[in-house]
């Protein structure tokens, strides 16, 4: 893709990508990735066979490495980073962005890493012969899914918890950096 892509981007600007930024997606991509790892055990284990153990290993161990990535990525963005957008949203018309959702979020967060560590262990077992380690293995690999894929889409809110403050807060005052339509929407 040209520059024809990038219309609304001016001539000798550069993007403003701050560390933050890259912190903060690569906590999200990590995770997005950990459950699209769990969820290739979970369907290798659904057909469960001697040809296909080494893989659910590998998954399963790929899955615990993402997760760990991201919670790294993510408690050092929460730590260093958070405290100001948690200002932001506290402020502004959705505070149930950080009251609820990244309270909850705190808190799930443990229940996925306590899963993600748990998915290579169970993997040990002969899957295709063992129907209570399958059913276990698919139970892990399942709840992985569905809550890390929860957490991403309180992100998700919480984010947008942190635009919707600072287009109220732009929306206030005469900044050069609002569009013209959204000036025009203040009057």
């Amino acid at each position: 893709m040209g520059c024809e892509g990038w219309s609304h981007v001016k001539k000798g600007t550069a993007l403003n990508i701050s560390s933050s930024d890259v912190i903060l997606l690569a906590h999200a991509a990590f995770g997005v990735l950990g459950c699209l790892t769990a969820f290739w055990v979970f369907v290798e284990t659904l057909n469960a066979r001697p040809a296909n153990a080494g893989r659910i290993q590998a998954a399963a161990l790929l899955t615990a490495l993402l997760m760990t990535a991201g919670w790294i990525c993510g408690g050092y963005w929460y730590v260093h980073f958070y405290p100001h957008e948690k200002a932001l949203i506290l402020g502004g018309p959705w505070p149930f962005a950080h009251n609820f959702f990244m309270e909850t979020k705190e808190h799930l967060f443990f229940v996925v890493a306590i899963l993600a560590f748990l998915l290579p262990i169970t993997t040990r077992e002969r899957l295709h012969s063992n129907s209570a380690a399958r059913t276990l293995v698919l139970s892990v690999a399942g709840l992985i899914v569905v809550t890390g894929l929860s957490v991403e889409a309180a992100g998700a809110i919480i984010d947008h918890g942190v635009k919707i403050a600072l287009l109220q807060d732009a929306l206030k005052g005469t900044h050069s950096w609002i569009p013209q339509s959204l000036q025009s929407l203040r009057n």
